[in-house]
């Protein structure tokens, strides 16, 4: 997906068990972020951060979403150690992610491997992605401080 384009309809099921819709956001705009897998260092950092900046971001009218393919019940162990108060969805089929565009080829410590690639889309209120902060862009620990300095350029 680039910018300009809608995200699907139907985004998956959550560490709750709900499933997620962008329809259930309209009207309200999104930070969607997808992250290799819960509980390691740098999804961790990048998780923490958002949760540590929610309120900033809901007064600039995000809501956040995570994806990942890990399974529910890892989502929720996630969730819940972190203190994550947003949803994560459990794309174990990977079917949202490669619809997202943020599955594919990485390279990882000099192996080649196929799997998610962290990136941000900022979404606004009608499903549309209006930015993408790619994995080269991303810096964990200050993911969402680069999002409300990207808000606050605009």
């Amino acid at each position: 997906m680039q910018v300009g384009d809608k995200i699907p309809e139907v985004l998956g099921i959550d560490q709750e068990g709900r499933e997620i819709k962008s329809s259930d956001y309209r009207g309200r705009k999104i930070v969607l972020y997808t992250y290799p897998k819960a509980n390691t260092s740098g999804c961790t950092a990048e998780a923490c951060s958002l949760q540590a900046h929610k309120e900033q971001l809901a007064a600039a009218g995000y809501e956040i979403i995570g994806v990942s393919k890990d399974r529910q019940a890892l989502q929720k162990k996630f969730a819940d150690a972190q203190g994550l108060e947003f949803p994560l969805i459990a794309d174990v089929e990977t079917t949202l992610l490669q619809q997202l565009g943020a599955w594919g080829e990485k390279v990882a410590c000099g192996r080649r491997t196929v799997g998610t690639l962290r990136t941000t889309y900022l979404v606004n209120e009608e499903g549309v992605i209006e930015k993408i902060f790619t994995p080269k862009e991303i810096k964990t620990k200050i993911h969402a401080e680069q999002i409300l300095k990207h808000l606050e350029a605009k």
